[in-house]
């Protein structure tokens, strides 16, 4: 099962990350954000909804996409390009829309020390 880890870190952290893949080091998958907020602008409710959807399937067209979760094309347009920006979702050769992961695991902390 392939897995993403979707958290917030800084600059230091995510470069870290970086450095040590190219050493070799296994990280994982990780899409990170510079703060909570930027993260919850970008992953909405049903922004979360089209990653749930999309999770473990195969490339789809948008209008796929819009028929599964019974939802209008130009707002799942609006949405699929939010998450393509944020590169949380991919695009195939052929314009499909893939989420390339079968589960995601969100990590962050909240608190005075964070």
């Amino acid at each position: 099962m392939r897995t993403v880890t979707i958290g917030v870190s800084s600059v230091e952290e995510a470069s870290a990350r970086v450095l040590a893949a190219f050493r070799g080091e296994k990280r994982g998958a990780f899409i990170s954000f510079p703060s909570v907020e930027g993260l919850w602008t970008v992953l909405t409710p049903r922004r979360w909804a089209l990653i749930r959807a999309l999770a473990g399937q195969e490339p789809m067209s948008l209008r796929a996409v819009a028929r599964l979760l019974d939802r209008d094309v130009k707002n799942i347009h609006a949405d699929v390009h939010a998450l393509l920006n944020a590169g949380i979702l991919d695009r195939t050769d052929d314009e499909r829309i893939v989420f390339p992961y079968d589960a995601v695991h969100v990590d962050f902390t909240i608190g005075k020390a964070a």
